[in-house]
């Protein structure tokens, strides 16, 4: 009976690995093993009759309501070319500095990330927008392409993620927490990218030069730009974040805010236009979907999986690590890295990270900041060649006339940062 839970999680997998559809593969799984282990009389059936309830609770989670409220807030601001102006203001107050356009995209990045939330999002548009302006004024294409991934995944870890809603309810702590202590790495990741690119512009003038004369602006029309372009969509991330750090509201109310805040804007932007309105709902609608989809799916699959004693086999095995909490949290960390080159963090969020919190709690190690470590480690599997996931979003909006392999080069200096805030953070994790 000890082989069972083994062979479902290798089985389920598999199956993924094929192409499979991620919710399918789960629920399928789950069903077929519950069936052939009813037959082969190792399965209590009785255990199936708790999965309407929990489906249930699925579609009534309030904490999951966030979702869709953050995901409509970024891409309304997306569709209704907020966020391109935002990008082009930047752009138009650092540009007249060595390395300021570039400086100006890891800016906008942070900004973008604490609007929406998606990595896939963030990457396209800053591509879309930023990267013909970064090469046209003699950027290098290793740095404009390595500057554009590595901001456009800063919402993996930078709140309102919603890598960490999804990680916060699916290891059962506060949200809340999650977003503040998520902050700081946050910073530290945007701070780390700003430093290395200013050192790049101060040492290799012809890296990153300044904007021409003939394309800046200044006085009252860059001041016009930065009131009407900038400080709206920063006063709208300040409202949203701070109801949520200053116990006001919780990160479902802070999110209706914010998807509220959105319209609001557009609508003074004079951009809330029905097409601008009907792709943001489709593309929340989606996503929303999705995320349901492989929540019930999950939920099927872990049920039968501790029917078989799945989560006794998970929890032995990783407590039973050489090194205690710390090799614990290599090995875990290891393993999300490398599943990250090929499923998407919602299915790692809710396969592995059930499996590894109960690991987690005998071990001793705090859940909130197991969180963050884990953020951190999916930000750098998506950058990482050549399964990254924010290199195919990159590629996609890439002129073809650049290789695939410049946008690798201008990714690896990133993702040395990325690993070296990921260390600091699982030592910081270790129980002292």
């Amino acid at each position: 009976m000890s082989l069972w839970g083994p062979a479902m999680f290798l089985s389920v997998l598999a199956m993924i690995f094929t192409g499979y559809p991620v919710a399918f593969a789960l629920g399928g799984t789950a069903m077929i093993f519950a069936l052939v282990g009813d037959l082969a009389g190792v399965f209590p059936v009785p255990l199936l009759f708790a999965l309407p309830e929990r489906t249930f609770g699925t579609m009534s989670n309030f904490t999951l309501l966030a979702v869709p409220f953050f995901i409509f807030m970024g891409t309304l601001l997306e569709k209704s070319k907020l966020a391109e102006q935002l990008l082009e203001t930047i752009g138009l107050l650092f540009g007249r500095f060595r390395g300021g356009l570039a400086l100006g995209v890891i800016f906008v990045g942070a900004l973008l990330a604490a609007a929406t939330g998606v990595v896939g999002a963030s990457v396209t548009a800053m591509g879309l927008i930023s990267l013909p302006v970064m090469l046209r004024n003699g950027y290098k294409e290793d740095l404009s392409l390595g500057v554009i991934a590595a901001s456009g995944t800063l919402g993996q870890i930078i709140p309102p993620s919603i890598v960490l809603i999804v990680l916060g309810d699916q290891m059962g702590v506060s949200v809340g927490d999650l977003f503040r202590s998520a902050l700081v790495p946050g910073l530290v990741l945007t701070g780390a990218y700003a430093v290395y690119v200013a050192a790049i512009a101060f040492f290799k003038k012809e890296v990153a030069p300044a904007l021409s004369v003939e394309m800046r602006i200044s006085g009252w029309e860059l001041v016009r730009r930065v009131v009407l372009s900038l400080v709206p969509p920063l006063a709208l991330i300040v409202v949203v974040l701070g109801s949520i750090f200053a116990g006001v509201a919780t990160p479902t109310e802070a999110g209706a805010l914010g998807a509220i805040g959105a319209m609001t804007l557009a609508m003074m932007n004079r951009s809330l236009t029905f097409d601008a309105l009907k792709g943001a709902m489709e593309e929340t609608s989606r996503l929303t979907i999705m995320v349901v989809f492989l929540l019930i799916g999950s939920t099927a699959f872990a049920l039968v999986f501790r029917g078989f004693d799945g989560d006794l086999w998970i929890e032995g095995m990783l407590t039973g690590v050489p090194g205690g909490a710390l090799g614990f949290l290599i090995v875990v960390n290891l393993l999300v890295f490398l599943l990250g080159f090929f499923i998407d963090f919602f299915e790692i969020a809710f396969i592995i990270v059930p499996l590894i919190v109960p690991a987690a709690v005998v071990l001793g190690v705090d859940l909130v900041w197991l969180g963050i470590v884990l953020a951190v480690n999916l930000q750098t599997s998506f950058l990482t060649p050549p399964f990254g996931f924010s290199l195919f979003y990159l590629r996609g909006v890439t002129p073809e006339g650049i290789p695939t392999t410049a946008i690798y080069r201008g990714v690896i200096p990133f993702i040395g940062i990325q690993l070296i805030v990921l260390a600091a953070l699982i030592w910081m994790a270790v129980p002292k």
